[in-house]
């Protein structure tokens, strides 16, 4: 199949509205603790999601596992640890900032740090970024949807400050700009882990296209081992928290969570879950139709969640109490990032 960057553009930005939205449904839950909720619905997305659909689409899926080489199964489990420390933070961020600015300076670290450091690693930065016009147009895209994700972040640092403290309460329950920043940085740097990883198991998706496996599944298998390194860390992070809680009770409708809706607080939780997971399940249809810039698809990831991300901000109201210059700011960065994926696109396009 020829690769077609056009649909690989479109094909994220679908990734970048699951993972927009992916939080909107535990904003729904009732009665339960954080911890609860989020390992509910991390079991979702780190086991049952990825294992589910893998099977469906890739032939042969134990098979491959079987034949590819111990160390390159275990590379993407490993960053899939260091990415299980960036979504815990991204969790946080979400409490702390809400969706908008907590995405903005998230993202922002973690399109910078995913999208260069893979061809910086393997040595072609300068060959296919520096010394190609299709580099260099993608290059002007990673710029643009920097300047996008500054303009978001600046539009956000403005509304902060227009706020009272009842406002921010009423906005975000647990607003903390401070510990939130803090947050936001640690798991910006992390998450771009998932990046390496996926990178990392590159020889896994070339062992799932030679069974048969077709063009757009081939990373899903890669899916697989990321997510069960996710779910390590999460697990026993959560594992503590309910530990030190005692909330363990609340899955059973106990404690404090006697009267909560549990089959309502469960759907939500899969669909929060599973939402998060077809982020990345786009992504890798996305990344197989960029062709020999695949690792841009990063930066095309990272700006259609902070696309989507605001525009559920407008939704929940989180930007109902700022100046209309704030907000007429922010959808000027929207603007800038909307550019970006295009001219990313158009760089692959002609390469």
């Amino acid at each position: 199949m020829t690769p077609n960057p056009l649909t690989g553009v479109l094909y994220h930005w679908l990734g970048g509205f699951a993972s927009a939205s992916f939080y909107v449904p535990y904003r729904g839950v009732k009665r339960w603790s954080w911890e609860i909720y989020w390992l509910t619905g991390g079991i979702f997305s780190w086991v049952l999601a990825p294992w589910f659909f893998a099977s469906i689409q890739t032939n042969d899926l134990l098979g491959v596992f079987a034949a590819t080489p111990t160390p390159t199964l275990l590379w993407p489990v490993f960053f899939g640890i260091l990415w299980g420390f960036g979504g815990l933070g991204y969790g946080l961020v979400m409490r702390y900032l809400g969706l908008s600015l907590g995405m903005a300076v998230v993202l922002g670290l973690c399109t910078v740090f995913g999208t260069l450091i893979p061809p910086l690693f393997t040595g072609e930065f300068a060959a296919k970024l520096l010394d190609t016009p299709s580099g260099n147009i993608i290059l002007l895209g990673l710029g643009l949807t920097i300047a996008g994700i500054v303009v978001v972040a600046v539009a956000g640092a403005k509304k902060d400050q227009a706020l009272s403290p009842e406002q921010k309460a009423a906005a975000v329950a647990e607003f903390d700009f401070r510990k939130g920043i803090v947050v936001a940085i640690f798991a910006g740097i992390m998450s771009a882990c998932f990046a390496f990883g996926l990178a990392a198991g590159e020889p896994i998706k070339a062992l799932s296209a030679a069974a048969g496996t077709g063009p757009l599944w081939t990373g899903l298998p890669v899916l697989c081992l990321v997510m069960f390194g996710g779910l390590l860390t999460n697990a026993v992070w959560c594992a503590i928290l309910i530990h030190r809680n005692r909330s363990a009770g609340q899955w059973l409708g106990q404690d404090e969570a006697q009267g909560a809706p549990m089959v309502l607080n469960f759907a939500l939780c899969a669909l929060a879950g599973t939402a998060w997971y077809f982020q990345f399940f786009f992504y890798t249809m996305g990344e197989s139709q960029m062709g020999q810039y695949g690792f841009s698809s990063w930066t095309l990831h990272m700006a259609s969640i902070i696309i989507f991300g605001t525009v559920w901000g407008f939704a929940l109201r989180e930007w109902k109490d700022s100046a209309h210059k704030t907000r007429v700011l922010v959808w000027g960065g929207v603007g800038l990032l909307i550019l970006a994926t295009i001219v990313i696109g158009y760089g692959n396009m002609i390469a």
